[in-house]
C-alpha cells in the first residue's frame, strides 16, 4: 500500500529540506522533471578543486523527492565529484535492482528511502536530485569514476 511509503523517517527528511536557494553565479545548473508525477528539482553547483564548494536547490516535488533532495542537500558540501556519480549509481541500484543503500556517515540516511524500491512509479521523483547533480557535473566535464 502506498501509505506505507510515507514513514516517519521519510516525512521527517522531507520536512527538513533546506529552504529553496539558488546560487547567484553557479558553475553549472540543471533541472530534472519526473514525467510521472510532475516533480521538479533544479540544482545549482559550484566546485572548487573538484569538490562541491556551494550548492543551491529549488525542489517542487512530492514528499519522496523532497526527502532525497533534503538528505543530499544537507550533506553535499565538500564531496568530490566522483563520489556523487557513485552515489547516484548506488541510489539507482538500491531502487531498481534491490541493491544496498549508500553507506557511511554522510549518506546513511538515504537508507530511509529503501521502501520506495517496491513502487517503481516513485523511483523517478526520488532520483531527480541525484540526476540533476550529475548533469551539473557532466556540464563541468568532471570525470566519472571507473
Amino acid at each position: 500500500m502506498l501509505s506505507e511509503l510515507y514513514t516517519g523517517g521519510i516525512l521527517d527528511a522531507a520536512a527538513a529540506i533546506p529552504a529553496a536557494r539558488r546560487l547567484d553565479a553557479p558553475d553549472a545548473s540543471a533541472t530534472r522533471v519526473s514525467r510521472v508525477c510532475g516533480s521538479e528539482v533544479t540544482v545549482d553547483l559550484s566546485l572548487k578543486d573538484g569538490r562541491v564548494a556551494d550548492f543551491g536547490m529549488e525542489a517542487r516535488a512530492c514528499a519522496l523527492g523532497q526527502a532525497s533532495a533534503s538528505i543530499l542537500a544537507r550533506n553535499i558540501i565538500g564531496v568530490e565529484a566522483g563520489e556523487l556519480y557513485i552515489l547516484r549509481d548506488q541510489m539507482r541500484a538500491m531502487l531498481k535492482e534491490s541493491g544496498e543503500p549508500p553507506t557511511g556517515e554522510r549518506w546513511r540516511d538515504l537508507a530511509l528511502l529503501q521502501p520506495i524500491r517496491d513502487y517503481p512509479q516513485r523511483h523517478a521523483s526520488t532520483l531527480l536530485v541525484f540526476e540533476a547533480v550529475c548533469a551539473c557535473l557532466d556540464q563541468l566535464g568532471c570525470d566519472r569514476p571507473g
